[in-house]
């Protein structure tokens, strides 16, 4: 239903909802790249694309990394969705030209139709706090990517000796 820049943009967002923290902490292009089994260069360019769209804010060196660019719960998945498929608000089937669309609908047509309705919905109406609820459930749990992230920071920053 989209492309790989889509899935690509979608798993890094969603891997950045999961640890928001009012944007304190960053993810490296590597650790998204990793933590969601994704090539390194194709999420790097992904997240260039969602930063010139200020949908992430990214800073270099020390420290640096991507996060969010507003809460998850103001962020909509058609907000990534646009910024890599066309928009296309008509329903067509997609049997068209000459099979679905002259005389009779298809066989189909009225499911598939609904299929489209169904995705429409779900990109207008759900928003990247999905993720970091799902998040702060496993953290609760005791299984949770943003528990690894904290320790494995955590850890980077203790001092040697200790």
């Amino acid at each position: 239903m989209y492309g790989k820049a889509t899935e690509t943009a979608i798993a890094a967002m969603s891997r950045l909802a999961e640890v928001w923290d009012e944007g304190k902490t960053r993810l490296s292009a590597d650790e998204i790249a990793r933590d969601r089994k994704l090539q390194r260069p194709f999420v790097a360019k992904v997240l260039t694309t969602l930063s010139q769209a200020r949908l992430v804010v990214g800073s270099r060196g020390p420290g640096g990394g991507f996060a969010l660019a507003r809460a998850p719960k103001r962020i909509k998945l058609i907000d990534v969705f646009r910024l890599f498929e066309r928009d296309d608000d008509s329903i067509n089937c997609p049997f068209g030209g000459g099979t679905c669309g002259v005389g009779e609908p298809c066989p189909l047509h009225h499911k598939l139709v609904g299929v489209q309705e169904a995705v429409a919905n779900v990109l207008h109406h759900t928003t990247f706090d999905v993720f970091e609820k799902a998040a702060r459930e496993r953290e609760a749990s005791g299984a949770s990517p943003r528990a690894a992230t904290r320790k494995k920071r955590e850890t980077f920053r203790a001092p040697l000796g200790r």
